[in-house]
């Protein structure tokens, strides 16, 4: 399955973005920061979804597929725990039939607590096209059992229906209204008081976003 899927050593570059507050006092100036966490685009079939380990249904995204510049500690020196995340979806080959369809995004970590990783999700789509919203890092389901000062290591990407946690899409009878499927999924993290710049990630088409749906964030 490593051949379906295209990552740009560029796109995985770290991307600062520096900027002062309260410039009249600048023993206070505060770091303003966002980086792209991973851009990987691939094609999923049921056969991927069924033969996937140790999970099904999952897309697993490691080094070297994660930005190997990310910061090891997400609370300082700059503050990404308590910032949001740009959840960028682009399907770009879906099944017609507008099944709804989600992906749940799971952080994890070096180092866990209580349930041991978090996850947030892209919400629910029915067709092809670009899907975006921001999160914030502190709302997602079981945030707070991630150690954000020891940083990520992976993340899973779970294709699943809008029925829940358990939602699954291989085990659906209708699976062929939700394989095979081509996507491109981008996480851009984005530190505390600072907004989402898109021109500072690389390779984005300038097709107008579609809202996404609210959609289950569980595992």
């Amino acid at each position: 399955m490593m051949s379906k899927f295209r990552m740009s050593s560029a796109r995985l570059r770290l991307l600062p973005l520096t900027w002062a507050c309260l410039a009249s006092v600048p023993s206070l100036e505060a770091r303003a920061e966002q980086f792209v966490l991973f851009d990987v685009t691939f094609t999923y079939t049921k056969q991927d979804a069924d033969n996937s380990k140790p999970s099904k249904s999952h897309f697993y995204v490691k080094d070297p597929l994660l930005n190997p510049d990310r910061p090891t500690d997400w609370t300082s020196p700059v503050d990404y725990r308590n910032g949001t995340v740009h959840v960028r979806l682009e399907v770009l080959e879906k099944p017609p039939g507008g099944a709804p369809t989600t992906w749940t995004l799971c952080y994890i970590p070096n180092q866990g607590q209580k349930n041991g990783y978090g996850c947030t999700g892209t919400g629910i789509y029915r067709e092809s096209g670009v899907y975006e919203r921001d999160i914030a890092m502190t709302s997602f389901w079981e945030n707070e059992s991630i150690i954000w000062s020891k940083g990520i290591k992976q993340m899973d990407l779970v294709i699943k229906d809008d029925s829940g946690g358990q939602g699954h899409a291989h085990k659906r009878k209708d699976h062929e209204n939700f394989f095979p499927t081509k996507v491109r999924i981008t996480m851009v993290q984005v530190s505390a008081g600072s907004t989402y710049d898109p021109s500072l990630v690389p390779n984005l088409t300038s097709q107008k976003a579609t809202p996404s749906e609210d959609g289950d964030v569980k595992p």
